[in-house]
């Protein structure tokens, strides 16, 4: 990659521009290099640990700048380009079918991509599938933001909840009721930590907010009547969400839907029917790609527990940390600790620590402080060693 001066971030061109330096090394994260008698120090490599918008692969980030500038030899950008040419329908085609193929998705559902976020799809599923009344899960901040909106349309059940324990797992053993329209789930909760990594067995249709933990595990999509999600955080950068719907589960409530609320409009014209976030959707297919090539869910899957193992062992050896989540619900996307309760005034110190040692976006939520590490599929494993050793060399200090 490109490296710069630092002071005046002059880029140099890796193969022609580069001097030979004399003396390489590093410390703390930085590059230290002699050159002509004289120390220059190098940009210093940075991890993305961030919430959302996230990490992408180098790769994608590299297809999109430059679809960009001129679209696969087209001689327009992207972003000027209407969505209306063959060129651009290629592209949801393919984006739709890959996303099909990666999560085995069987026939009779739809792949859509729309605006609006998750947020709007709060209000999109019930407008669609509450007649009477939902049931939701509830674990955490996105998991009440969704059944507020759902409430709107009609009477919403709360299956259970972990809100008395600051959502530090995910519930287990409730009774979904059968005469609920849908049931909801969030399965992962970026806030506090905690992730339901199975497809659980409803006795009505299973809806699910996947945001942050699609493509990270196969899923069984034959056991969910919907899965919605921003792309933000594992498939793509901000703009557009992604919506798997069981086609039959639509068109069965009493009330008029709005036209672009209607599941059925989006669907009925392939998520064509206005003009759709092209530059979000050909990064989302470059990530799909991405995916495929690097051995697909199962072993995105892998990665993930390999990650979590590595940092959440060393939040449990280090005696300056803790986990907030409760072991049998730790999420493997985003890892949440605090400082252990004696070495609680460390806090500010060992995130200003690991900020200059080049780890980005790791404080934690203001709901329950401390730090997060966000391991989407996009982190190397390299990115969590580098945080594992900060952590241990912390702890070396105290």
């Amino acid at each position: 990659m490109p490296l710069r001066y630092a002071g005046r971030q002059k880029k140099m061109d890796e193969a022609a521009e580069i001097p030979r330096f004399l003396f390489v090394c590093k410390k703390k994260n930085r590059i230290f290099a002699l050159y002509n008698h004289q120390s220059i120090i190098l940009l210093m490599k940075k991890y993305n640990f961030g919430a959302g918008p996230s990490i992408l692969p180098a790769e994608v980030m590299e297809a999109t700048a430059k679809a960009c500038v001129d679209f696969e030899g087209f001689g327009l950008s992207l972003m000027e380009m209407s969505h209306r040419t063959k060129e651009f329908q290629a592209v949801m085609d393919e984006a739709q079918e890959l996303f099909k193929e990666l999560l085995d998705i069987p026939e009779g559902y739809s792949v859509l991509f729309v605006g609006g976020g998750a947020s709007l799809e709060f209000c999109m599923v019930p407008f669609n599938l509450l007649e009477k009344k939902a049931a939701y899960l509830n674990t955490g901040v996105w998991a009440k933001k969704a059944m507020k909106e759902a409430k709107l349309f009609g009477e919403v059940v709360e299956v259970a909840s972990s809100a008395d324990s600051n959502y530090t797992f995910v519930p287990r053993n409730f009774e979904i009721p059968a005469d609920a329209d849908y049931f909801h789930v969030t399965t992962n909760n970026t806030i506090y930590g905690t992730e339901l990594r199975e497809d659980l067995d409803s006795p009505v249709t299973l809806v699910a907010d996947m945001s942050s933990d699609i493509f990270s595990r196969p899923v069984d999509v034959k056991k969910y009547g919907l899965i919605y999600g921003g792309a933000q955080k594992n498939l793509s950068m901000a703009g557009v969400t992604f919506v798997i719907v069981k086609d039959e589960i639509l068109g069965k409530v009493s009330r008029q839907i709005p036209t672009m609320l209607d599941y059925r409009t989006h669907s009925s014209k392939g998520s064509m029917f206005n003009t759709p976030p092209v530059l979000p959707i050909y990064c989302a297919l470059q990530t799909l790609k991405w995916i495929k090539k690097s051995g697909g869910v199962k072993e995105m899957e892998r990665r993930a527990i390999e990650r979590a193992d590595l940092l959440y062992g060393e939040i449990d050896r280090n005696k300056l940390f803790r986990g907030t989540a409760e072991k049998d619900s730790r999420s493997l996307m985003n890892i949440c600790f605090v400082m252990a309760d004696e070495y609680k005034d460390l806090e500010k110190e060992f995130l200003a620590f690991a900020t200059e040692r080049g780890m980005v976006g790791i404080k934690g939520h203001r709901d329950v402080g401390g730090f997060r590490a966000s391991c989407y599929n996009a982190m190397p494993l390299e990115g969590v060693q580098a945080l594992v050793k900060c952590m241990q060399d912390f702890e070396a200090l105290h």
